[in-house]
Formats: structure tokens, sequence, C-alpha cells
């Protein structure tokens, strides 16, 4: 299960179940995807097609909504542990 977290400007911000446990999210735009790590800072992990003036704006956005993110994430993995 891959839980949505956020959708905005188009872009759609989650994660996938059973990746490493490094706090992350992935963005994805049509046949766009980047990854970034919640921790300890926000910071590109990988980009796949998106332009430089896109991840800023993504950046912007998971900053905008790092504590959120990060609460989601953490209730996510604790209902993956307790399944």
């Amino acid at each position: 299960m891959s839980p949505v977290f956020s959708r905005e400007s188009g872009y759609v911000f989650k994660i996938f179940s059973n990746e490493e446990e490094r706090m992350h999210i992935h963005v994805i735009y049509e046949r766009k995807e980047a990854k970034f790590w919640l921790e300890p800072n926000v910071e590109l992990a990988k980009n796949s097609g998106f332009s430089e003036h896109e991840l800023n704006t993504i950046s912007k956005i998971i900053k905008r909504n790092e504590e959120r993110f990060k609460q989601q994430y953490k209730q996510h993995i604790s209902k993956r542990i307790d399944d």
C-alpha cells in the first residue's frame, strides 16, 4: 500500500511501503518522480525527469509541510509494524 500524503499543484506526495526506514517522501507528476529525504534535513535523494525549477518548487512545498509529512510517515510506519 502506498499512502498519498498530499496533492498540491499537480504533484502527488506519497511513500512506498517496505522501503528503507530513513524518513523520506516520493513526489510524482505525470511520468516524473523524485525522492526527498525528510531527515536530517529536506534533501533531494533521487530525481527522474524533474527540471531544476520544478525541484525547487517541490522542495518549497515539502519544507512548508515538513512536520506534517514526518508525522504521517511515522503513523504509516507504526501501522505497518503493528500489522
